[in-house]
């Protein structure tokens, strides 16, 4: 059974129609029932006493949120006071953090209640759930597929009807490439709207927190409670003081943007007539369609994946097997400590991206490929700049194909990376971006529209993709 829209389960919490102790016992049996797919890593021991405290608070009038009562899974990235995070790593199995990341306390404080862990790319290094020490996660779609990542596990959660939403980070797309692949609405928002303070570092300058849920509403829901300024994270911005659940879905005199380079070579047919689809149905509802092309856009997985492991190396050097984490018993010098942990600890991917980061940071390549990279990054950036002097708001395809098969690409780590190619370009510049289905290729594999604004238009952005879905109907 599907999930009532965010609205819909406040007002019936309110209204003792039902509570968040039958929610939760909900959501853990459907959990239970979706073991195979192993989109979890872990529960939430302390859920059903949690629901049972927020049903007295709902009672007493003590929270004014949409989300008091309702069950959602974090991405197991996030600190989570008294729970294991894991990051999917076998260097944190046994990681229990002393404190939760903001997003998570910010929930908490909104009654909302934490069910359990999603599985994800190991340290969220991946495009496929598939580099997790705690196995795969299958596509809720088909089996033998890919969820897409690294936030595949959050997003198979809520196609599974495990939760109504979930937390993800998207680093280079690993929210909007999962709700692409699995059907699901991933939402990205502007560099810094949420507070990053207490989620595992991937790359620090391009990572951003957000909800992946079943519906557009929902998203913004989840978003109005997440975002705002942290004095604990100093990249952190000022939330938009309208908030963003009042969404403007006309289509009418919006003038959108089709990006020529997303359309092009390497996009299968299937997602492109479906893109094409939603255009002209965005035509005929009176937006203003124009092609743009931003020759830039060829450059950003490159430099993504130079930028990237740069941060990756860094922020991966604190563990060292002495501070916490996996401390080899094997070592018998100082030296061998750092060595083993490190080797047990991480897998190949991490590794990889590890020994890319420290290559074009090292002294006679910084200049020759970090450097040059945020050069290219700066004119990304203005590229964009640019485009959004034209047109309100870009649009193309989430993902060139719909979700490939498990193992398809672990054995060419290239190959792997190309599935990021029409993501990556909005992180290293900073805005926000969102996936909503537009359609199913062959064997009912989800296609998703990917809509990217200005930086600080989450408000109007969540409303045009409302104003897509809408007509898209694809829930009814």
């Amino acid at each position: 059974m599907s999930w009532q829209p965010l609205t819909e389960l406040a007002q019936d919490l309110r209204s003792g129609k039902c509570t968040a102790t039958e929610l939760t016992k909900r959501a853990l049996d459907q959990l239970k029932a979706s073991q195979e797919y192993n989109a979890i890593i872990s529960t939430n021991g302390d859920a059903m006493e949690r629901a049972a405290e927020v049903d007295k608070g709902i009672a007493s009038g003590k929270y004014n949120s949409p989300l008091a009562g309702v069950p959602y899974i974090a991405k197991d990235n996030f600190l989570t006071a008294g729970i294991k995070t894991t990051a999917a790593s076998n260097i944190l199995s046994d990681f229990i953090p002393p404190y939760s990341a903001s997003a998570i306390s910010r929930l908490d404080e909104a009654g909302a209640i934490l069910i359990g862990k999603a599985n994800l790319d190991s340290f969220a290094h991946g495009s496929s759930t598939e580099n997790s020490d705690m196995g795969p996660t299958l596509n809720p779609h088909d089996k033998l597929r890919v969820p897409g990542g690294s936030s595949g596990g959050s997003a198979a959660a809520v196609v599974l009807d495990i939760v109504p939403f979930a937390l993800g980070t998207d680093t280079g797309g690993s929210i909007r490439l999962p709700a692409s692949f699995t059907g699901s609405v991933g939402y990205k928002p502007t560099y810094g709207l949420v507070s990053r303070y207490g989620v595992v570092a991937m790359a620090s300058s391009t990572d951003v927190i957000g909800p992946l849920t079943s519906r557009v509403e929902d998203a913004a829901i989840v978003l109005d409670t997440l975002a705002s300024r942290d004095p604990l994270d100093a990249t952190s911005i000022e939330s938009d003081p309208h908030g963003y659940v009042s969404l403007s879905s006309d289509l009418k005199g919006k003038t959108i943007g089709v990006v020529k380079e997303y359309m092009g070579e390497g996009v299968s047919d299937e997602v492109r007539d479906s893109v094409l689809a939603a255009v002209e149905l965005a035509k005929a509802s009176g937006a203003e369609i124009k092609e743009v092309s931003m020759p830039t856009l060829d450059t950003a997985l490159a430099v993504y994946y130079i930028v990237m492991p740069a941060e990756v190396s860094s922020n991966l050097s604190r563990y060292d097997g002495i501070r916490y984490g996996h401390t080899s018993d094997k070592a018998e010098s100082i030296d061998q400590v750092y060595e083993l942990s490190r080797t047990e600890g991480f897998n190949d991917e991490v590794k990889r991206r590890i020994m890319v980061g420290t290559y074009v940071l090292s002294s006679g390549y910084y200049d020759a490929y970090y450097k040059k990279a945020q050069a290219v990054r700066t004119l990304l950036i203005k590229s964009f700049v640019e485009a959004f002097e034209e047109v309100d708001f870009l649009l193309g395809p989430t993902s060139p194909t719909t979700a490939f098969k498990l193992g398809e690409n672990t054995s060419d780590p290239l190959q792997m990376y190309l599935a990021d190619i029409m993501t990556v370009a909005a992180n290293l510049v900073g805005v926000p971006a969102i996936s909503i289905p537009c359609g199913k290729g062959e064997g009912g594999l989800p296609i998703g529209l990917q809509l990217i604004a200005p930086q600080r238009h989450d408000l109007e952005l969540l409303g045009v993709a409302h104003g897509f879905e809408q007509k898209l109907g694809y829930l009814s």
